[in-house]
């Protein structure tokens, strides 16, 4: 009996073990793309530290605000296994944007804020990248897992950019609402902490310019003060005004902060009419509805839609500015 015993023992233990231990060869749920003609690629690898093993098979869940069945993914619950959704198509001019969807750190719009702008970046030669990064509803922290899957995000991008036909200084990213805050921490604290083992630890996570659309808080909220590199990316900012108080409250908090500092190349629309959310859309007509093509003229203006590997304004102010900043002797206030 003795034998038998010791025999049942030693598979309880085991089998509590392996029902403990982390699945790190869990097989991982990889989403179909939004739009048709796109293709998926996750930010991490399933063994990543930046993962939760135990739920990264899980499959995400989709349209679950909506009454009415659609077509189409509009909204995503339910992201364990972070992804961006890359559309190379008529990206001429190497530039690509991040988009990372709003929905309040709840559901992720990937839908009106993610594959609707495929179309229009490709018109100008851009490509589009979706982010469909980890949200606060499914037990992750905005500022951390969140903000971590955005900078990963650029240096995918970034790394692939030669297999992609894309350039690597023109790779940006564009936030909307609570993606916004995503892209406002993205533009100072690119330079955060990687686990060592992670094979793009060594690639750049600065976006080559930064696009906040009716943001949520950003850094700089409630009197935050955190440290702005000298190279820090241009901004595009833009909001409904009156319409949307808060969120052009915080999207003024940004600009200020960065006017204050000097930073060149910021560019800041508020407009009269106009409430939130709704992307790209024409809102009946208003002058908010045309906020995407004021987009693109500072885009132009910057550089990022000329031929692949051409110097940018955007780059060379940058640089201008860092280097000014660097020169400026230690006790005095620099520009």
């Amino acid at each position: 009996m003795k034998p038998l015993l010791l025999r049942l023992l030693l598979a309880l233990v085991l089998a509590l073990t392996q029902r403990s231990a982390p699945a790190h060869d869990a097989i991982a749920f990889v989403p179909a793309p939004v739009l048709p003609g796109g293709f998926v690629v996750p930010l991490f690898a399933p063994d990543s530290p930046s993962l939760r093993h135990d739920r990264i098979g899980e499959r995400e869940q989709y349209n679950t605000t909506h009454t009415v069945p659609s077509a189409r993914v509009q909204s995503v619950i339910g992201i364990h296994n972070p992804s961006i959704e890359v559309h190379l198509s008529g990206a001429s001019t190497g530039a690509a944007v991040i988009v990372a969807p709003g929905g309040g750190h709840r559901i992720l719009w990937v839908g009106p804020e993610g594959a609707d702008l495929v179309s229009f970046f490709a018109q100008h030669g851009v490509a589009t990248v979706i982010l469909r990064n980890r949200l606060r509803v499914d037990g992750y922290e905005p500022t951390v897992d969140a903000v971590n899957d955005a900078l990963q995000a650029v240096r995918i991008v970034r790394a692939r950019a030669k297999e992609w036909k894309l350039d690597p200084e023109k790779i940006g990213i564009m936030g909307f609402s609570a993606g916004a805050e995503l892209a406002a921490w993205a533009a100072i604290d690119y330079n955060r902490a990687v686990p060592a083992n992670d094979p793009l630890a060594a690639v750049s996570a600065r976006p080559s310019f930064v696009t906040l659309v009716y943001p949520g808080p950003s850094p700089f909220a409630k009197g935050a003060k955190p440290s702005i590199p000298d190279d820090v990316p241009p901004s595009f900012i833009t909001s409904p005004g009156s319409g949307d108080q808060v969120h052009a409250l915080w999207a003024t908090e940004y600009f200020t902060a960065m006017l204050a500092r000097g930073v060149p190349n910021l560019e800041m629309h508020i407009y009269g009419n106009g409430v939130h959310a709704g992307g790209i859309k024409d809102r009946g007509g208003i002058p908010f509805g045309t906020w995407h093509y004021r987009f693109v003229e500072w885009f132009r203006d910057l550089g990022f839609l000329q031929a692949p590997s051409l110097p940018t304004k955007a780059a060379t102010d940058v640089a201008a500015y860092a280097a000014k900043r660097a020169a400026t002797p230690a006790g005095t206030a620099k520009p």
